[in-house]
């Protein structure tokens, strides 16, 4: 497989804007957050099985006072204050996630990390076909964003951990700031630059 390098005319207010790098940092913040799953949870002394009857009298025993065998401060008592399942997602409003975005495309290109080719067509799903393009290419850790799914290139990028193969619509922040290069088709920018077209 050959894999030309184009160098096509890039919108200024797409890969050419400041770099926010507040805006960049909420994005990834809110992604990570949003992968969260708040899933975990203690049982409070109303929920730990057994502790229905009062251990002991309420006076007359020379001892304290005790309710249930369930109390946070008795051995196999709940838990006071524990974790309980919840959500951690929120969103950040739509002109700054389109702000951040457009900081870390920008980012990629001022850092000579921007690859455009032609195409990215592999004759067949193999790993070592897609280590060859990339070989050809000088890169090692890359976010291939793509046009439409391509099955063959999913399969061949999917073993290779420092490699990742999205759509232009999945593109965002988190993902272009974990790889060092940027891999996009000429079919994808086109569309890139209709999906950001101010």
């Amino acid at each position: 497989m050959e894999v030309h390098v184009i160098q096509p005319i890039l919108k200024e207010a797409i890969f050419g804007v400041r770099t926010r790098s507040h805006l960049l940092h909420q994005a990834v913040v809110m992604q990570l957050a949003n992968r969260r799953a708040g899933t975990a949870a203690t049982k409070s002394k109303g929920f730990v099985r057994g502790g229905g009857k009062k251990p002991w009298r309420q006076k007359g025993t020379g001892r304290a006072r005790a309710g249930s065998i369930r109390s946070p401060i008795w051995v196999g008592g709940g838990t006071t204050f524990g974790p309980q399942p919840r959500d951690y997602s929120y969103r950040m409003p739509r002109k700054a996630r389109r702000e951040a975005l457009l900081s870390a495309l920008s980012l990629k290109n001022r850092d000579g990390k921007l690859i455009i080719v032609d195409k990215f067509e592999l004759e067949e799903a193999k790993t070592k076909i897609m280590c060859k393009a990339l070989a050809e290419l000088n890169v090692s850790s890359a976010l291939i964003a793509i046009a439409q799914a391509d099955e063959k290139i999913e399969r061949s990028a999917r073993n290779l951990p420092k490699v990742k193969v999205l759509r232009v619509e999945g593109l965002n922040v988190y993902d272009l700031m974990r790889h060092e290069h940027l891999i996009l088709t000429e079919g994808a920018l086109k569309l890139l630059e209709e999906r950001l077209a101010a």
